[in-house]
């Protein structure tokens, strides 16, 4: 058996049925893995008849491996982790000159990862890197098949897999209405009359959404929830096109502070004081390149908080009574 799989398997092989098995569907895997889906489903057609049985079988619309399936998928995952960590002691060979680095990062924590990773880049020019951003349940997918060498978690207490955390920045999440809104102005409005507004929350599992929903549960409230969107983008075009307000990590506004179209609301109990770590599971070695970076970027705190800082002022200059 051994010697039948180094004739006719490839990595490739073992690489799309873990994706597969991963995702449950064979699309998703290709999508994934930059492949077309007959490719997909040729590459698996093979491992099957080297393997002698079939890997996959449908469940409703996705597929869920068979037996056979399962017991390649175990092994095939010991031989990707065996080759992950060669690739670290390979780096720590290296030093610093070359290699590879990969950050996840949940989807807020996209408006200043690229910003690190860049500067990082400029100073280990020879390094590789790559960044994934998706939302929050893909990274600790992510994180449980060890995709990547760091992550950037909001609260990594909430994860549910023993890691090791690192405070990286603050992350302040804070009310925003539209620049003409009528509560712009007033000084400490109690959470009783923001529940009167119409509010736009972001979708199940969001951080954000954990937060404020705590926030407001704790005071005994529930606001009035106008719509349900996936992303920050969304949510700001809908402030501006006057479908309510909604809370917003102070990050997401760093770019362009609203274009002077929002504005933030003085409200009780904001800015909800959150941060971001770097996280990695705990007892995993990190490379030589990763434990530079987490360096690296700790270190960058303070242009962090100056970022916030400007965007906060310009948030406040775009109240009429600024």
């Amino acid at each position: 058996m051994p010697n039948r799989f180094i004739r006719h398997a490839s990595l490739r092989q073992l690489q799309i049925l873990e994706a597969i098995v991963r995702l449950g569907s064979f699309t998703r895997a290709a999508e994934e893995l930059f492949l077309t889906q007959p490719t997909v489903s040729m590459q698996i057609k093979k491992l099957s008849e080297t393997v002698g049985a079939p890997l996959f079988m449908p469940s409703g619309r996705n597929v869920e491996p068979t037996e056979a399936g399962r017991e390649v998928y175990q092994a095939v995952r010991g031989i990707l982790d065996t080759l992950a960590d060669l690739e670290i002691r390979l780096a720590d060979l290296k030093g610093l000159k070359r290699g590879r680095f990969r950050l996840g990062v949940i989807t807020t924590a996209k408006y200043f990862a690229p910003e690190i990773l860049g500067a990082f880049c400029e100073t280990y020019p020879g390094i590789d890197v790559s960044l994934k951003v998706s939302n929050r349940d893909r990274i600790i997918e992510r994180m449980l098949n060890h995709e990547d060498d760091l992550y950037i978690f909001g609260e990594p207490d909430s994860i549910g897999l023993s890691v090791e955390a690192t405070y990286l920045a603050p992350n302040p999440l804070i009310i925003v209405a539209r620049a003409d809104h009528p509560l712009v102005g007033e000084k400490n409005i109690p959470l009783e009359r923001i529940i009167q507004e119409r509010f736009i929350l972001r979708e199940p599992g969001s951080g954000i959404r954990d937060a404020v929903t705590r926030l407001f549960s704790k005071h005994g409230l529930k606001p009035n929830v106008r719509m349900e969107l996936g992303s920050n983008e969304a949510i700001k075009h809908a402030i501006i096109a006057g479908l309510g307000i909604s809370t917003l990590s102070l990050h997401s506004l760093n770019l362009d502070g609203g274009a002077g179209r929002l504005t933030m609301l003085d409200v009780e109990g904001f800015p909800i004081q959150r941060a971001w770590y770097l996280v990695h599971p705990k007892g995993r070695d990190l490379s030589l390149i990763a434990r530079a970076f987490l360096a690296f970027a700790v270190e960058r705190e303070a242009e962090i908080q100056a970022s916030l800082d400007r965007t906060d002022a310009a948030l406040r200059l775009s109240s009429p009574s600024a």
